[in-house]
């Protein structure tokens, strides 16, 4: 029988313990999520990874890391990256008598920054970051806030782009989050469950365009905590009808799909009543999802609920209420680097990486 490994988990401190390692080793554990509570050094991680990697080699080791007030590794060296709002408003910047220059500017900018990010987190390890965030700035919602570029769509897909060439240039991949938007919603799905009552029309020809324009460049895609009521009474990570109907078919985007944190409370509400983690996990994965991210989980009761969950999906595909999806699989083993990264102090002192520093915000 097929595999596909579907659950990215976390682990609860800055070293691997023997339950870690069991956990990583499981077959349907596809990665691991890094927070800050996994940070103490560069050497540190550096030896966090490389002992994950010793365990199994596909999974992939993942982390938000977009800049501003989501950064998880600030010390010993990291870069402290800007808000992608910094870019933006670079965007509208122009140099006297030089109409346009703000646009190149912020282009460059975006793509140093994301150059820098890459280059830094491959160099200890890490292969993939969630980012970037490609929502609007509709100066609604405060979860997003400065994560946005701006509000206007064709600024956001170019920055956007720019910030993706400046990651592929140091080897890693991109995630285009919250699709199709989270920017126009005021509550926070961290807590409370968002509803968006625009018409499809309405969202497709702005919150959604940046995933239009940047179909052919993005490898991963978040969905948003978020109901489109106008559109399906389920949120968006949850649907069929957005994932599989309008991202898939309609926009034609051929990367994985990534869960956002399905142990937000929002995350598991559904037709009114809450979702169990597994019930959670296995409508994503009917709906289109290839990924499902389960946070936090590992640091309450020993991770117990961990433990629960992958007993459950390794019940559910048994008993083939969820089947192995080879198509779900390979988009996974995209997201891992191809080529090696470089060490440390060789970044630190290579002559690309000291001009993109000198070109950030």
């Amino acid at each position: 029988m097929s595999i596909h490994a579907p659950l990215i988990i976390d682990i609860a401190g800055t070293t691997l313990t023997a339950v870690d390692r069991r956990r990583l080793a499981h077959p349907l554990v596809a990665g691991l999520i890094l927070f800050g509570r996994n940070w103490q050094s560069r050497a540190q991680l550096g030896d966090l990874c490389a002992d994950i990697k010793s365990i199994r080699p596909d999974l992939l080791i993942a982390v938000d890391h977009e800049g501003g007030r989501v950064q998880r590794f600030r010390t010993d060296g990291f870069t402290h990256l800007p808000p992608m709002r910094a870019l933006g408003q670079l965007w509208t910047e122009d140099d006297k008598g030089q109409p346009g220059s703000g646009v190149l500017k912020a282009c460059e900018a975006a793509t140093s920054a994301g150059f820098v990010l890459a280059s830094e987190l491959r160099a200890c390890g890490v292969d993939f970051s969630f980012t970037p965030v490609l929502d609007l700035d509709h100066g609604e919602s405060s979860v997003i806030g400065d994560r946005a570029f701006g509000r206007d769509p064709r600024a956001v897909s170019l920055l956007a782009r720019s910030l993706m060439q400046g990651l592929l240039q140091a080897g890693m991949g991109n995630c285009g989050k919250h699709f199709p938007g989270h920017g126009a919603v005021k509550a926070d799905s961290h807590v409370a469950q968002p509803v968006d009552k625009r018409s499809l029309k309405a969202i497709l020809s702005d919150d959604a365009l940046p995933y239009r324009h940047l179909g052919s460049v993005l490898t991963a895609v978040m969905p948003a905590h978020v109901i489109y009521s106008k559109v399906d009474d389920r949120p968006a990570g949850f649907s069929s009808r957005w994932l599989q109907g309008i991202l898939r078919e309609q926009l034609g985007f051929q990367g994985a799909v990534c869960t956002d944190d399905l142990s937000m409370v929002a995350a598991r509400q559904m037709h009114g009543r809450t979702l169990s983690y597994t019930e959670a996990v296995l409508t994503a994965l009917q709906a289109g999802c290839d990924l499902a991210l389960l946070c936090n989980r590992s640091t309450d009761n020993g991770g117990a609920e961990l433990d629960q969950v992958l007993d459950q999906l390794a019940q559910a595909q048994v008993k083939s209420h969820v089947q192995p999806n080879e198509a779900s699989e390979e988009r996974r083993l995209n997201l891992l680097p191809r080529t090696p990264a470089r060490p440390w102090d060789e970044l630190v002192r290579s002559t690309d990486y000291m001009q993109a520093l000198e070109r950030l915000p």
